[in-house]
């Protein structure tokens, strides 16, 4: 080991490791008496006994690297440099805390010092690191990204598609597994075929090692030689620390799955213990410098409580800030008419955005499974490859966890990734990247991390694929705070949603329904961006409101027609975007026309049309002359058959029948 890479066991330097652990300690136990005081409210996760991984790691990091830790996360914060005050007022849920009192103990952030949380989610933080490994990889940065996480994460499916993503990509990313032992309540041996977690890691081709967790001195020597290592060659690196809790998982715990006598037993090997009485027998400190030490830790305690104190709590008029960007780009000016006019394909529209976008901003990517040498499951990105090459048209494993989770942490880190899910039914393995990172850490961060990511998907059922390739699962993603979602019809909003989904700060998700791809028509030649915040009227009427989105949106207008041959004018609304909803649009039609229909794709059960329903009853009841009515898919998996499957869906005839019943001639 070359010299700087050892640590040096200067008196200055020693003190400052022992102040860091000690530091952390005392906090922690303030924290859990303040939590029997319940000032300290939620889970409560104490790192005591842990503390010797955080002090030999995180000082070894540059300001410009960025951490990603767990909800035990208080001691990485601290030794990052996150003031206790703050760090304090956040425990509290205060809004002077470090992430505005929105995240609590188990999310605190800091974007000045690059501290990009706690994740309650276990293995959530592990895709996020390789999201920004992933950016730093295609940037050519030189920083690196420490990620911490138990040994309960390995259990994990995301443990293991970051691993291969990591080893894949050459990300350059420190793992830091705090092997305590015990995850939750049940011993590793009681949950792990391989209780070696190292060896895991080793197995994906990941230079890892096993560090004493339990001292502090070996763990840093550790850190900085795999921070020398990452920093040299650009690829991941993995510290096992092994290491014990000496409290319980969470205040919440009764500890019945282990004894007192195994815990006392390793307290005696505890690090501050260990570290102290050497440092005290070989003559490096004396007791003084331990009493001082404590003196002033003490000290910042009692000022961190008392800021916490006189913290104010957010006013309830600030309660729905922060769920999405304060600032957002103005609407695009459409493009004045060209008079020419090109044909093209819903598919191509798709893939001129694509590259439209790639060719404007070198931030943007495309990443998923099978979008670059197969071309994409449904064969939009045939052909960026080669135009682009395989950094950016990016092929990733079947891990959809893993990869949209990296797309996050990539747009966390500044990158304008896009994100394609080759179905809808797959989203449902990246629903926790989607859900609990993507759309919440700007509100838990108290609007310090915005996450500017497209996520796209094909949506619908018509092509005999069965029941778990035909979902229509917009109306759940709906359902989310934190996200935009966008469904296209058109070959206009095809090509032009993407672009300015693009410039939004906040995560985006786009569903592009099946049956829509190889639509055919003419498109202006310089058509561009357009607005994605609107519903849009695509056929003017009086006697009822058709409303709907997607894939239902031209067997909607075919309706229409066929009413109208029976004297019944109806309009037709094109929803658009689905989250946030275009109330206004909505409204003002119906209440013009006092009936309405809503058509959906979706299951009737739950329906984004029982959502558009109930906005309609809430808004205008008074003005409507018949109930709404709602064409949904029937309660069942959709069939393979193709009677069946037709008959499963929203079809012209169902639409006809129930706008008929609303204006009373059915």
């Amino acid at each position: 080991m070359s010299a700087d890479l050892k640590p040096h066991l200067t008196r200055d330097h020693v003190l400052e490791l022992l102040r860091g652990m000690i530091r952390i300690r005392r906090f922690e136990d303030k924290c859990a008496e303040l939590y029997t005081k319940e000032k300290i409210r939620g889970f409560l996760h104490l790192y005591d006994g842990e503390e010797a991984v955080a002090v030999g790691v995180i000082p070894v990091l540059g300001p410009e690297d960025r951490i990603v830790a767990t909800y035990r996360e208080h001691g990485h914060a601290l030794a990052r440099g996150v003031p206790m005050t703050v760090t304090m007022a956040e425990m509290f849920g205060k809004a002077n805390g470090c992430s505005g009192g929105r995240g609590g103990s188990m999310h605190l952030f800091d974007a000045a010092r690059n501290f990009y949380g706690g994740n309650a989610i276990v293995g959530g933080g592990l895709p996020l690191a390789a999201g920004l490994g992933l950016a730093d990889r295609m940037t050519g940065a030189k920083t690196v990204t420490a990620c911490f996480f138990g040994e309960g994460a390995v259990a994990e499916g995301e443990f293991h598609e970051t691993m291969n993503l990591s080893e894949l990509w050459d990300l350059p990313v420190l793992f830091v597994c705090e092997n305590n032992g015990y995850a939750m309540g049940s011993a590793l041996a009681r949950t792990e075929a391989e209780t070696d977690i190292h060896a895991k890691a080793a197995a994906y081709g990941i230079e890892s090692e096993v560090v004493d967790g339990m001292d502090v001195v070996a763990v840093e020597a550790a850190a900085r030689r795999a921070v020398a290592k990452i920093r040299e060659t650009g690829r991941p690196h993995f510290l096992e620390c092994r290491t014990y809790r000496f409290r319980a998982h969470s205040m919440f715990d009764a500890q019945l799955y282990r004894d007192k006598a195994e815990v006392e037993e390793w307290r005696q090997k505890g690090p501050i213990l260990r570290f102290q009485t050497w440092l005290l027998e070989n003559g490096l400190i004396h007791d003084e410098d331990v009493a001082k030490i404590e003196t002033e830790a003490d000290a910042e305690i009692a000022e961190a409580v008392e800021f916490a104190e006189k913290g104010e709590w957010e006013p309830l008029e600030d309660l729905t800030r922060h769920v999405m960007a304060e600032e957002r780009p103005a609407p695009p000016k459409p493009p004045a008419p060209s008079g020419e006019m090109e044909d093209t394909t819903y598919r191509e529209c798709v893939k001129q955005a694509i590259r439209e976008a790639m060719t404007a901003d070198e931030r943007v990517f495309l990443m998923g499974e099978d979008v670059g040498a197969y071309g994409g499951c449904y064969a939009v990105s045939k052909g960026l490859m080669a135009e682009f090459g395989e950094d950016r048209i990016r092929d990733t494993p079947l891990s959809e966890s893993g990869f949209t989770g990296a797309g996050i942490g990539a747009a966390a880190a500044g990158m304008r990734p896009i994100v394609e899910l080759m179905t809808v039914n797959f989203s449902m393995l990246a629903l926790d990247q989607i859900l609990n990172t993507a759309a919440t850490i700007r509100h838990m961060s108290g609007g310090q991390f915005g996450i500017p990511v497209v996520i796209r998907m094909a949506t619908g059922a018509g092509k005999q694929l069965a029941a778990q390739h035909s979902h229509s699962l917009e109306g759940w993603y709906a359902h989310i705070p934190g996200l935009r979602v966008l469904a296209p019809a058109t070959l206009e909003d095809a090509r032009g949603m993407l672009l300015t989904a693009l410039q939004e700060p906040d995560p985006v998700l786009i569903f592009e329904n099946v049956m829509l791809y190889n639509m055919a028509g003419k498109i202006a030649a310089n058509a561009g961006a357009v607005e994605i915040d609107k519903a849009a009227v695509r056929r003017e009427g009086k006697d009822i409101s058709l409303i709907t989105y997607g894939g239902s949106l031209f067997k909607t207008l075919e309706a229409a027609e066929e009413l109208a041959r029976d004297g019944i004018d109806a309009e037709v609304i094109d929803l658009r975007s689905l989250r946030p909803l275009d109330e206004e649009t909505i409204l003002a039609s119906v209440s013009k026309t006092r009936r309405a229909v809503v058509v959906d794709e979706g299951w009737r059960s739950g329906s984004l049309a029982a959502e558009v329903s109930a906005r309609i009853m809430e808004g205008v009841f008074w003005r409507l002359d018949a109930p709404v009515g709602r064409v949904c898919s029937a309660e069942v998996p959709i069939p393979y058959p193709k009677h069946l499957e037709d008959a499963a869906i929203p079809q012209v005839p169902a639409i006809v029948a129930a706008a008929k019943a609303a204006v009373g001639k059915g």
